[in-house]
């Protein structure tokens, strides 16, 4: 019995140790991911937590109480309209977060906190980890409040925002680029340890097809998150342009 017990002890030891030590820094290829200044590709590996429309600066809520201004996520004043994607990762997840488009960097800003919050409480986390379901992440405290790097990306048709949320056991963030680096889509941008999640942010409304929906399970730049329309941003940057002149 003694011995059953010490063998089961050991067994779990080391899945624990092989899934923190080999699994967790895992480091897959993608080495024929397309070029397409269109695409918007995931950033990361992980399950879409919410999709969100913004609109006048503030993300649209189907339930009172949850209005939440977009700057409070990617801590930068911004007013206009556009959409958020939120991709939690998990223990189990790959935990290097990539380019989405072909881009420059223009800049990333770190924004420490005092404490992190954890992002789900053991049901949820059991939930989503060990059974890779949906969970209900929108308007948790955690969002605005915990450690986060938003990166700008400047692409050939649009410009995006990336925003890395710490959870609360998190111990660093770790940056492969720096401002003025040109990337392609694919290419590493960071790395950040244990569970956390990274919301995207595309400030625009015409021309844009989000392609997924809460619960979607993305695998990194293999999976396109949304579509911009070049044609679309054309004649909505021409209409803003003719308003300006009038």
């Amino acid at each position: 019995m003694a011995l059953f017990f010490l063998g089961t002890v050991a067994l779990i030891a080391a899945v624990f140790l092989f899934l923190r030590t080999v699994w967790f820094h895992r480091d897959p290829k993608h080495p024929n991911v397309p070029q397409d200044d269109e695409a918007v590709r995931s950033p990361v590996y992980g399950i879409v937590a919410y999709v969100r429309e913004v609109k006048d600066g503030v993300v649209l809520s189907e339930k009172k109480g949850e209005t939440i201004r977009i700057d409070e996520i990617t801590k930068e004043e911004t007013d206009g309209g556009g959409y958020l994607i939120g991709i939690a990762m998990t223990a189990l997840d790959v935990h290097y977060q990539y380019a989405p488009m072909p881009a420059v960097v223009e800049r990333y800003e770190h924004k420490p906190a005092q404490a992190n919050l954890p992002m789900f409480d053991f049901w949820e986390y059991v939930r989503i980890t060990y059974f890779r379901r949906w969970v209900q992440l929108w308007a948790k405290r955690y969002l605005l409040e915990n450690e986060r790097q938003t990166f700008w990306l400047q692409g050939s048709q649009f410009r995006l925002a990336l925003v890395l949320i710490a959870d609360k056991f998190v111990s660093k963030i770790q940056t492969l680029v720096s401002p003025g680096s040109q990337v392609q889509a694919g290419d590493k941008l960071s790395f950040i340890g244990r569970g956390s999640q990274v919301d995207v942010f595309l400030p625009m409304t015409e021309g844009v097809d989000v392609l997924v929906q809460p619960g979607d399970r993305v695998c990194g730049p293999m999976t396109v998150l949304a579509r911009v329309n070049s044609a679309s941003r054309d004649s909505e940057a021409s209409g803003i342009e003719t308003a300006a002149l009038r």
